[in-house]
């Protein structure tokens, strides 16, 4: 998941100059692009022309015309929503945007490029969010109402009886179901390879030879994908909080077990910094307190609002939805010390602003979506009866949130569709250079994975940020922010291994 939405501490080279956006050459990505190696079943798709119509005030919308299966291009297909922010000045280009999820919309992100984007690439890309295959105006999954999907986000995350194990397989056997019986079709074909591939119907659509992107969180995963199945289309490609493609579900898992718990630690530090932390004298007290009052929501749920109480399922987001913002850390403050004297609304309503639900029911479908594609890209759950052997390393990584995220990983296996194998390295070998950003204590995406991946990119260039919070673009470092604009509007690569 992305973030709901300081200077450079070390310049390494001349491109982290903290220049002004007005200051950036702006470079022509364009060219024509040309039809060779698209299957001639599928030119008809590469060479339709979007329609562009005013919407939403100031932005132009589109529809794409995409196979449902690409191995059967006459067949079915979906119509995907594209919204284009033309830029402030003269384009140079598109820069195609995914705020991550899997489930987030291109869309609303472009739509909202004011707020996540800078004024160099507004001022010199029109900025195009496209809704991917199955998500928010696109076809979108849906497999259950809200009702069951309440019960099954508050639902135990962390079973410690066979019968609690067997009620968490029922809710995902019934949401799997769901899917199956709504659009069988649809929902095995939303995965991120699919939607890779849309995203180059989409570039030729828009007349470019090559793409220019902008992924944050999933949409990393989501830019290496496409530049290892199209490495000669793939130009300019920002993957900021990226993604290790090689990890195993359990391997991933506990990548996320450190992660957060660094995180919570250091919001748990920041408190205990500034005096009489309401959590306790030491960061290992603060962190045992916030882990015990989970634990007590396990047998005694609080009230959260009139008719919804607090459990320890929905405890958890709403603690974890602040982690990604160090911006939102009061807000967890308030929610934390109003929940410790029995009013859980504030910690909800966290919870609810991370899973998309507004006061009458979810707001769109991103949490299925997630639930979806997240299984077709990872066919490897783990069985129950092999949970408890990997308890300890769980419980190392993470003494917080350790047995919780050891326990989710059996999750797909309650759905009888196969998904891809995982533990691929994506190389884009012969593409053009990619950026990728890490930050050193992001919960979400450890800074790890942004190694990783910048390592197995044949042509990966690494940008690190030393802070708090998911991704590093436009999160207070000026340092990243120019050596980011300076890459799209530019071409300016930065040294491998840039510190900011």
């Amino acid at each position: 998941m992305t973030r709901l939405p300081a200077l450079c501490l070390v310049l390494l080279l001349s491109a982290c100059s903290l220049l002004g956006g007005d200051e950036l050459e702006q470079v022509p990505i364009g060219g024509e692009p040309t039809l060779d190696g698209v299957p001639r079943a599928l030119w008809p798709y590469y060479q339709q022309t979007l329609d562009w119509r005013e919407c939403r005030g100031s932005f132009e919308c589109a529809t794409l015309e995409v196979p449902l299966d690409y191995a059967k291009p006459r067949g079915r297909t979906l119509e995907l929503s594209v919204l284009r922010r033309p830029a402030d000045g003269d384009p140079i280009g598109s820069l195609v945007v995914n705020p991550g999820g899997p489930g987030g919309s291109g869309v609303g992100y472009a739509a909202a490029g004011s707020s996540y984007f800078g004024r160099a690439l507004l001022r010199s890309f029109d900025v195009v969010g496209l809704d991917p295959r199955g998500v928010g105006e696109s076809s979108p999954v849906e497999c259950v109402g809200d009702d069951q999907l309440d019960a099954f986000i508050a639902s135990d995350p962390d079973p410690d009886s066979k019968a609690e194990f067997r009620r968490g397989h029922r809710l995902a056997r019934a949401f799997f179901a769901g899917c199956m019986r709504r659009d069988p079709a649809l929902a095995q074909h939303v995965s991120t390879v699919e939607v890779a591939r849309d995203l180059d119907v989409l570039r030729f659509a828009l007349g470019h030879a090559k793409l220019t992107y902008f992924g944050a969180s999933y949409g990393t995963f989501l830019g290496a994908t496409y530049a290892d199945l199209f490495p000669a289309n793939a130009g300019r490609l920002v993957l900021d909080g990226a993604i290790d493609p090689t990890l195993s579900n359990v391997d991933e898992s506990l990548a996320h077990a450190r992660g957060f718990e660094t995180a919570l630690r250091a919001y748990v530090g920041a408190c205990v910094e500034a005096g009489s932390c309401f959590l306790g004298d030491s960061v290992d007290d603060g962190a045992a307190r916030i882990a015990t009052f989970l634990q007590d929501l396990d047998s005694s749920p609080i009230a959260g609002s009139a008719d919804r109480q607090l459990t320890e399922g929905l405890a958890l987001y709403g603690i974890w939805a602040p982690l990604y913002d160090r911006g939102y850390w009061d807000l967890l403050d308030n929610a934390l010390q109003a929940a410790f004297e029995g009013d859980g609304s504030q910690l909800l309503a966290l919870s609810d602003a991370y899973t998309r639900r507004g006061p009458f029911g979810y707001t769109d479908n991103t949490m299925q979506a997630l639930i979806v594609v997240n299984c077709l890209d990872h066919d490897d759950p783990v069985p129950d009866s092999e949970i408890p052997a990997l308890l300890p390393r769980f419980e190392e990584a993470s003494p917080t949130f350790g047995r919780i995220l050891a326990s989710g990983l059996g999750a797909c296996g309650d759905w009888s569709v196969d998904g891809a194998k995982g533990g691929k390295e994506l190389v884009a070998a012969g593409s053009a250079p990619i950026l990728v950003v890490g930050t050193t204590r992001d919960p979400a995406t450890p800074y790890e994975w942004a190694v990783a991946l910048a390592e197995q990119l044949e042509n990966g260039v690494l940008l690190s940020r030393d802070g708090d919070g998911h991704t590093g673009y436009r999160s207070g470092n000026a340092c990243v922010d120019d050596v980011v604009e300076r890459y799209l509007v530019s071409g300016i690569v930065p040294e491998d291994g840039t510190d900011c």
